[in-house]
Parts: C-alpha cells; sequence; structure tokens
C-alpha cells in the first residue's frame, strides 16, 4: 500500500508553537496506522516550504481504470490538491498521451483549461518520475502564482487494472437487449431466454460470415453481469468495432468478406421463403400445445428444451433478416398490439382475456416469472389504418413470435415448478425463479432440491449497468463510458432514430403518472410499455436502445422525433430542462436549465 492519505498532512504553519503542534500532530496520527502484529511503524515527519497554489491536483503516470501506459490522467482544480485528495473539490479530468495531447477531458467550468505548454511540462514530469522511481507514479502537483510547476509527493500507483484484466476483454452493455429484459432475471429466467438468444445470435452470425469463427469464440455475444442482461456491443454493431490497417488489407480477411459477400447474396434470395415457413411452423407448434395443466412433468420437461430450441431459431431468423437487409414494411408488432389493446379494452375484455385472445399485446410487456403480463390501462393508438398480425413483415413477425416463445417457457417452468410446490418437494413458488432451468428439471425428474435453495432469496441484483463497460477477469464491472457527467451538458449525441426535430420540456418516467403532453421523455431503456405513452410525447431520449427496436419503429411511424444511445441521458437532462432533439442528426441539446419550481411529476424518476 501506498499508505495514502493514512498520516495528517499540517499547511499553513507561522511559528515555532504551531510548528511543534504540527510535528506532534503528525507523530500521532502513526498511532492509527499499525502493522499486522499490531505494532506502529516509525515516523519520519518531512517538513517542506509551503507553496501558494494558482492551481493544482494529481497525476497518475497509468490510467488506473484501464491500465493503459499509453495514457497519464491529470485531475485539476482551482488551489492546491489538498481540497482535491481531501474528497473535497470536484476536479477537471484529463486522460492525456505520453506526451501531453489530449485523448478525453470532463470539464466543470471551475478551472482555466489546461494549455498545451502546461498538458506537455506534466506528461514530462510524469515520464521522469517513472524513470527515476522505477514505476508510474501518484503526483501531487501545483503550479504557483509565478506559473512555475512543482512536484510536490510522489508515490507508486498501486491499485491499477492489470493487463491481464483488460487484455481481450469485449465492450458490454444492455444495448437493445434492454429493451426485451429491463430488468435484473433471475437464474431460471436467465436459463428460459438468454442462452436460446445467444445461440440464436451465434448461428446468425456464423451463418452470414458477418463475424469470423474466432472472433465468435471470443465473445460472449450475450450474457449477464448481476442478473443484467449485456451484448457484445461490437459484435451486434451498436458501436463500430476497431480495425487495424494490418486487419483490413490480411488477404485472408478480404478472402472472407468475398466469401461472405457470395453467402449473403444466396441467402438473400432463400431467406424470405424460410422465415416465412418459420412463422407459419411456430404458429402450428403453438396451436398444438394442450392446456399445460394436462401435461405430464415428462411432457413439460420435453416442451421446456423443443421451445427452447425453437426460440434460438426464431431468434436466429429475425437476426439474417436484419443482417441481410431484406426489405421490410413501415408498420412494427408493437403498433399492432396497441391497437389490439386499445379494440380489447373498448369492447370491455379483463386482461387474462386480452392476452388469450390478442396475444400479440404481449410485445408491449417484458417477459417476467411468476407475474401475469402487466398490461397498461389505457392506450393511444396511432390514427389511420394499421396493418394486422397477418401483414407484418418478416422481421416483426419474427419478433412477435420470440415474444409468444418467451411466454410460453414462462408458464411451462411455473406450471412443472407448481406441482414440485403442491408435493412439497420446493418450499414455495417463490423459490421457483432462483432455481437453474438444471436444477428444476432434475428435481422434476425425482431429485433432491438444492440445500441452499431457502437462502438463495436473499441474494439481490447487481446495481443496473452502465450503458457500456468492460469486466475485469474478477468479474468486476468497468465503465467504459467516455465521461461521467456531474452536470447537463450544452449539447449530446447519440443515435438518430428518426421522426424529425423537436422542442419540449424534459421528463423523466414515472411509474404513478403519465407524462405530460408534448412533453421529452427521458428514460434509461426503450421498455415495451413505452408504446403506449408515444402517442402523447413531443420527443423520446434514451441511454440505450437501437433504431431498429420496435419502440424507434413506432416512434417513427408517429412521426415523433427520437433518439437513442445518449449516454448518462438521465443525467445529463434533468427533468424540467427545455431541450431540443433532432432525430435525424441524433442531436440533443439543452435550451434551458430547469426552473426550481418545475413540477414534481416531471421530477420523479
Amino acid at each position: 500500500s501506498s499508505m495514502a492519505g493514512r498520516f495528517t498532512s499540517v499547511l499553513g504553519v507561522g511559528g515555532w508553537d504551531e510548528f511543534t503542534d504540527a510535528v506532534r500532530a503528525v507523530m500521532q496520527s502513526a498511532e492509527a496506522v499499525r502493522d499486522a502484529s499490531g505494532d506502529a511503524g516509525p515516523m519520519a515527519v518531512l517538513v517542506q516550504r509551503q507553496i501558494d497554489a494558482r492551481r493544482g491536483g494529481v497525476m497518475f503516470g497509468v490510467d488506473p481504470v484501464t491500465g493503459s501506459t499509453r495514457h497519464v490522467v491529470v485531475e485539476v482544480v482551482p488551489s492546491g490538491p489538498e481540497t482535491l485528495v481531501g474528497g473535497t473539490a470536484v476536479a477537471d479530468h484529463y486522460v492525456l498521451t505520453r506526451r501531453g495531447r489530449i485523448e478525453r477531458a470532463t470539464l466543470t467550468g471551475e478551472s482555466p483549461r489546461l494549455d498545451g505548454t502546461l498538458r506537455r511540462s506534466l506528461a514530462r514530469m510524469a515520464r521522469r518520475a517513472e524513470r527515476v522511481f522505477g514505476a508510474p507514479q501518484d503526483i501531487e502537483w501545483l503550479v504557483d502564482s509565478t506559473d512555475r510547476l512543482w512536484l510536490l509527493q510522489s508515490r507508486p500507483v498501486t491499485a491499477v487494472a492489470t493487463a491481464d484484466e483488460q487484455r481481450g476483454s469485449v465492450l458490454l452493455g444492455p444495448g437493445p437487449l434492454a429493451e426485451t429484459f429491463p430488468a435484473a432475471l433471475r437464474p431460471l429466467e436467465d436459463d428460459l431466454w438468454i442462452p436460446p438468444l445467444r445461440e440464436g445470435i451465434t448461428r446468425a452470425l456464423h451463418t452470414s460470415g458477418a463475424v469470423s469463427a474466432r472472433t465468435l469464440e471470443r465473445s460472449p455475444v450475450v450474457t449477464t453481469v448481476g442478473g443484467w442482461a449485456a451484448a457484445d456491443l461490437e459484435l451486434i454493431g451498436v458501436v463500430e468495432a476497431r480495425s487495424s490497417l494490418r486487419r483490413r488489407v490480411d488477404p485472408v480477411a478480404i478472402l472472407r468478406r468475398l466469401t461472405t459477400a457470395w453467402r449473403v447474396g444466396r441467402l438473400r434470395v432463400a431467406m424470405p421463403g424460410l422465415a416465412s415457413d418459420l412463422v407459419a411452423t411456430v404458429d402450428r407448434d403453438l396451436g398444438e400445445i394442450p392446456r399445460l395443466d394436462t401435461l405430464t412433468m415428462e411432457e413439460l420437461v420435453d416442451l421446456l428444451d423443443r421451445s427452447r430450441r425453437e426460440l434460438a431459431t426464431v431468434h436466429s431468423y429475425e437476426v439474417l433478416v436484419g443482417i441481410l437487409m431484406i426489405a421490410q414494411g413501415t408498420t412494427s408488432g408493437a403498433a399492432v398490439a396497441v391497437r389490439a389493446l386499445h379494440d380489447a379494452r373498448s369492447a370491455g375484455w379483463n386482461d387474462e382475456e386480452v392476452v388469450s385472445r390478442a396475444p400479440v399485446v404481449l410485445v408491449l410487456t417484458a417477459p417476467a416469472l411468476g407475474v401475469a403480463p402487466a398490461l397498461p390501462p389505457e392506450v393511444q393508438p396511432r390514427s389511420g389504418p394499421v396493418a394486422t398480425l397477418d401483414q407484418l413483415d418478416q422481421r416483426e413477425a419474427l419478433r412477435v413470435r420470440a415474444r409468444w416463445l418467451q411466454e410460453l417457457l414462462a408458464r411451462a417452468a411455473e406450471e412443472l415448478g407448481g406441482r414440485l410446490v403442491e408435493s412439497a418437494t420446493l418450499p414455495g413458488v417463490e423459490s421457483i425463479g432462483d432455481l437453474a432451468l438444471s436444477e428444476l428439471v432434475d428435481i422434476a425428474n425425482g431429485g433432491p432440491a438444492p440445500g441452499d435453495l431457502s437462502e438463495r432469496s436473499a441474494h439481490e441484483p447487481g446495481p443496473p449497468l452502465p450503458v457500456s463497460f468492460r469486466l475485469t477477469v474478477a468479474g468486476d464491472v468497468r465503465s467504459a463510458s467516455s465521461s461521467s457527467h456531474s452536470r447537463p451538458d450544452e449539447h449530446a449525441a447519440g443515435i438518430a432514430a428518426g421522426g424529425g426535430r423537436a422542442v419540449g420540456v424534459a421528463c423523466h418516467r414515472s411509474a404513478s403518472r403519465a407524462p405530460p403532453k408534448g412533453a421529452i421523455l427521458v428514460t434509461r431503456h426503450l421498455e415495451p410499455q413505452l408504446a403506449t405513452v408515444l402517442g402523447g410525447l413531443g420527443g423520446l431520449v434514451s441511454e440505450t436502445g437501437s433504431a431498429l427496436s420496435h419502440l424507434a419503429i413506432l416512434a417513427r411511424e408517429a412521426g415523433l422525433p427520437t433518439v437513442v444511445g445518449v449516454p448518462d441521458a438521465l443525467t445529463r437532462f434533468p427533468a424540467g430542462s427545455r431541450l431540443m432533439i433532432d432525430g435525424h442528426t441524433g442531436e440533443v441539446e439543452v435550451l434551458e436549465a430547469p426552473c426550481e419550481d418545475a413540477p414534481r411529476s416531471m421530477a420523479e424518476p
């Protein structure tokens, strides 16, 4: 340990009495730090001349988050570094190259921007200190009133991500998965839905040749972290993959691209017929399933296995249709579902009748185990004619079937688990979701319940995931967002999802209140339930999401300006601020900061 901050420092000492008091205070601080045997080590007191700082800060000769030795990380405050290291100041944050060029910066506006001369001097100081001490250093520095740069103290950087932690790690994030799985998944939910999705995407990418087999082997494709679904963002195209010059001119890679083009050409011809056949097959298979309460335990286990395999195939075809860019229609499954739900509400159907007689409404809900689909009580369908379920294009039709299969898997697992509860094999229905699918099947086949099952319910899911992150070898989440915004930015850019331009007041989603008419809704994810409120909005901004998602398509149909993939949008655009958004360019701009007396309905998250 570098013992950073463990001992007392006394500044601004004047006169002999203050000096002796300061020495005693420093000596006494050693008593609080003891070794493994309980002894306090010897203490030397360093006496230095006080230098009045015009500004100062801390500098690391290595990026402690990524472990990159190609960067120098500098934090600056308009005072001496004591306020920064003491945690009482918010600093400007710079990531510099080893020669002082800015790679990234997060600025508070409290300090003057670092000029090129000072940046180069700081980078040179970091390099020299590393040469002298043999390792990257944690340096406290300041600039005095004459613009002279001083090194105040230096110690080794101790808490650094190792190369092994970062090497080969992929860029992960919720991405478009947050639209389907907006909440953390329980173990059984994970096993029911995530492996078929992973297999389907992998199969599609391999079949199309869009990604090399080696890349697929190295990637998790889709996984869960702390119960939250995450995908390889570069693999699924949410962010642009890095490509070196060598890779672009590699003859093997060029040959693979040519082979892929030939294969894609053949697939594009065959795919429409194959997708239509699969939709018809799924509809037939679902129609032939008897009531679940009439099936035996063995039949339920078999149904779970067959349905997961069929779900993987549907996911694969849906991804392939997207990769091949087969011409698609303009109506989404969500639009059909909203119209169906509106008609059902007008007819006075209850939720159970709606799901049974118009199952397309399931696309407005997220799959969940142990709870009935939460249909919204009120909906605002788009005006004008809407396509029927049979008129949906192939990709939308496949998405609807995927949601049906997810619901079937949930209900079959619930039926199987419920019988085990009735026979007292499981302690209660709340324990079903804490099982892995393999455990549920083993118990159904006569095996014992896990001994720790009663303790699993106390296990909480992890915190929501950053928009983008990497995992260390130890499984820790390291955010890869370009910055962490402590206050609103005047401008931000995301992924343009269409719908034109709009100006309106930002609101954050509230579970108890509908967004105000004409408001710009700022949300973390494009959850299916949002489809019912789009009609009254002026615009939509999301931290995650895809321009090809259900909600984005539905928003475009309604002419609603939509921007997705805006990092930290909820922090950058507080409720009550006046925004301009452009669905064609992806631009989001703060026109006015929120008023102090903004309505609480806009301030509730």
